[in-house]
């Protein structure tokens, strides 16, 4: 079990050698023994990007803000790692992080691309799921959006590498419906937080997301599922967001009506209510059913 430690980064090392970096925010009361909320950032966001939904969850729950392989602090792997990109690899290393923390199960929240992961997850690791909340995910990435990706060079992967992550998060930053707040100060920042990820890390990731399709899983999700539906996404339709609810009995679908697909950024209090909401129903689910 974690102990109380309110706010420390971390590093763990996986059996295959590649190392992953999070950050454990907990201000629960000392003798509490809190849920764990571990939260997964979409392509190219890392742990830093949470830090508004900290206060509002880190009271009640362990938040647990984990960078995904090749983003943020977690390692890239080189040529010579022997590394491979595949579903299992990602998730084997999912499940190592919440062994090396002592974890047994989670609140599993996925926003977009990290999404399709949680709902592999919630397919395949069941038992280490208390519920699954994804925001603004697609169930695949069809070839338009690959193409967007990509700016002009031959594939996504190859755009990260050409344009550095900096320069792809500045295309990126320029296509309507992404990049959801208007304050130019916070696209400042969030480029400069792009800027920090490993170029080569961004494409290793681009090419397994290339592949990922996440719709045969939908059928075997038997934990609870929250779903925030953005309004106004480029990257997902509320159409495919209701093709999920209406795949996963007994989901909770929430449509945020945000200015384009980080809905977790400009409408952090309507995705918060509704996380928070879905929370204590399914904990008041297991007080009643012990």
């Amino acid at each position: 079990m974690v102990s109380q430690t309110n706010s420390s980064s971390r590093l763990f090392k996986h059996p295959n050698g590649q190392i992953t970096h999070l950050i454990v925010d907990d201000y629960t009361d000392p003798w509490d023994n809190p849920k764990t909320v571990l939260i997964q950032g979409g392509f190219a966001r890392h742990s830093a990007f949470w830090y508004h939904w900290v206060p509002s969850l880190a009271r009640q729950y362990r938040v647990v803000r984990r960078d995904t392989r090749g983003h943020g602090k977690s390692s890239t792997p080189m040529p010579g790692d022997g590394y491979e990109y595949s579903l299992d690899t990602i998730l084997s290393e999912i499940i190592d992080t919440l062994d090396q923390l002592g974890i047994d199960k989670v609140h599993f929240i996925g926003e977009s691309t990290s999404g399709m992961l949680g709902e592999a997850l919630a397919a395949k690791f069941p038992n280490r799921l208390y519920s699954l909340t994804i925001i603004s995910s697609p169930l695949y990435l069809p070839p338009e959006a690959l193409t967007l990706f990509s700016f002009g060079h031959s594939n996504w992967s190859e755009a990260c590498r050409r344009l550095g992550s900096q320069g792809w998060g500045e295309h990126l930053a320029r296509v309507p419906g992404t990049l959801s707040a208007t304050d130019p100060n916070y696209e400042a920042w969030w480029i400069s937080q792009i800027a920090t990820n490993s170029s080569d890390g961004l494409a290793g990731y681009a090419e397994f997301l290339s592949k990922l399709d996440a719709r045969s899983f939908l059928s075997d999700i038997s934990v609870p599922m929250l779903i925030l539906a953005p309004a106004k996404s480029a990257a997902t339709k509320l159409e495919e967001q209701l093709e999920i609810a209406g795949q996963v009995p007994g989901s909770r679908l929430v449509v945020i009506y945000g200015a384009g697909h980080e809905v977790y950024v400009d409408k952090a209090d309507d995705c918060l209510h509704a996380v928070q909401d879905f929370f204590s129903d399914i904990e008041s689910s297991l007080v009643n059913n012990s």
